[in-house]
Formats: structure tokens, sequence, C-alpha cells
């Protein structure tokens, strides 16, 4: 048996329990419900042995249903008949590939905080209907047991974190200078517009007064009629461009160190997982 307190570090699926779980899922998760169990089995010094399984009902409103007494008077029955009874987790199929919930980590997190060698198996029949069968084991590590424990879910990357807020209140402070840019060329529109419609006006007439013999108007200067605009200054666009470019930078070179650990970490485990990796005894 398992030492207290070592690791869970393989998972043995008999046959038959992949059987029961695929039939199970095909009987009751064809309308795309979704159907779980409970998983049987004991621990052998790192490895799970999963040996055995039974469903859960579908008890739909019932609300005298209890579920921790269907699984108790299940066990009991196959301790009965000599079959390993000891409860080692559950199993779920999932409807495309989507698992990833609240209620799964809160399932999983009841089931590994009684049974620390808890394990959740995921099926997922659409893959499997595809030729390749898709059954894959998964836990909590310690650090999300214990962030879970105490409510906390927040990142503690002070530096991203700071990184971020930087970087938005840039992208404000430029879109309000790009703002400002785009009023100027509206009004500079509208003053263009404006010069023209008032030369329109005057060669009229002067067209007018000179076919009835009188002299034409005398040229005014337009820029006392229509006052410049001034421009926005447009440093503080270029300051704010190149801060932003840098902030850019920056979380592209965190990102980059950060996503190659992870990377580097999940084929170490990949590598880890493939080659302890044993086929499901018949």
């Amino acid at each position: 048996m398992a030492v207290a307190g070592e690791q869970v570090k393989l998972v043995q699926i008999d046959g038959l329990v992949v059987l029961k779980i695929i039939k199970h899922c095909e009987e009751e998760g064809a309308v795309g419900a979704v159907v779980q169990g409970v998983l049987l089995g004991l621990v052998v010094d790192d490895k799970l042995e999963i040996t055995n399984c039974f469903p859960f009902p579908r008890h739909g409103m019932d609300e005298d249903f209890d579920e921790v007494q269907y699984q108790m008077e299940m066990m009991r029955s196959l301790r009965h008949v000599n079959i390993d009874h000891l409860h080692v987790g559950w199993y779920q199929s999932t409807v495309h590939g989507a698992f990833l919930n609240r209620a799964l980590l809160d399932s999983q997190f009841s089931y590994q905080n009684e049974i620390e060698e808890s394990v959740v198996l995921v099926y997922d029949p659409q893959r499997t209907a595809g030729g390749s069968l898709c059954l894959r084991a998964f836990r909590l590590s310690p650090m999300a047991m214990e962030a879970y424990k105490e409510g906390e879910f927040t990142s503690e990357s002070g530096s991203l974190s700071r990184q971020l807020h930087c970087l938005m209140d840039c992208v404000d402070d430029l879109n309000q200078e790009t703002t400002k840019f785009n009023n100027y060329q509206r009004n500079l529109a509208k003053q263009a517009q404006a010069k023209n419609q008032y030369a329109q006006k005057r060669q009229l007439e002067n067209a007018a007064r000179q076919a009835k013999g009188e002299p034409p108007l005398p040229e005014e200067d337009v820029t006392k009629i229509f006052k410049p605009i001034t421009p926005p200054p447009r440093l503080d666009a270029l300051l704010l461009s190149g801060q932003l470019a840098s902030y850019c930078k920056q979380i592209t070179d965190y990102s980059a160190h950060s996503f190659g650990k992870v990377f580097m970490a999940k084929a170490l485990q990949e590598d880890t997982q493939g080659s302890a990796a044993q086929p499901p005894s018949l």
C-alpha cells in the first residue's frame, strides 16, 4: 500500500472499467447530458489502480434521493462479494471537450480533501467516436488545494500586473490625444468648406454687380474672417506611442520567458507520463 504522504504518479485503469464508463456515457449521455459515477480501487506504492466503478443514477428532481447513502450501499454490496470497494475518485463525461468549471473544481476538492489519492476521469465521447479513446485523469495540485482552502485566487505576479495597469493608462492617454487630433481634423475640414462657400458666394455677388455695371466688392483677408485653427501638439502623442511600444515589449519579453518555463515543464511532464504509461489490463 502507499506510504502516508506519498503522491500518486501513475493511474492504471482496468479494461472493464473503461468499458463500463463508455457504456454508461453512451446510454445516458446520448442527448448531451453530463453523466457521472464513482471509481473504486486501491493504491499500490505510487500507483493508483482503478479496478471497478458504478454510475450515479438519474434521479431528476427527486429530493428524497440520498447520493451519499446510495454510494455507501453500493460499496457495501461490493464488499460482500469480495470486490475492491475503496473509494478512489469519480468520473464524468464531457460535452465537446468542455469540462473545466466551478462544479468540477468543487467536486474534486471535496473528494481530494477526504481521500488524498482521489482522481477524476474525464471521458470525451465526441473524440472517442473519431477513433481515438479520450479518457484523461486529473487531480488538484497541493498549491491548488491550499488556494481553494484559503479562497484566494489572485495573481501574485506584481510585475506583470503593474505593467498591464501602466499599459492601460497609456492606452487611455493615447486615445485622448487621438481624439483631440481627430477633432482638429474635423474642424479643419469644416473651416475649409466654409471658406469655399464664402469664396463662391463672393464670386456670385461680384458677377451680379458686374452685370449691373457696379464695381466689384473689395478683396477681404480671409484669415480675418476665418481664424486659423491651432493644431494640437503632437509631441505628447509621439511620446505616448513610444512608451506604449516599450510596455508592449516588456510584457512580451516577460510572457515569453514565463511561457518558456511552462512549456518546458509541460514537455517534461508529458515525457515522464509517456515513459511510465502502461496499457489498460484486461
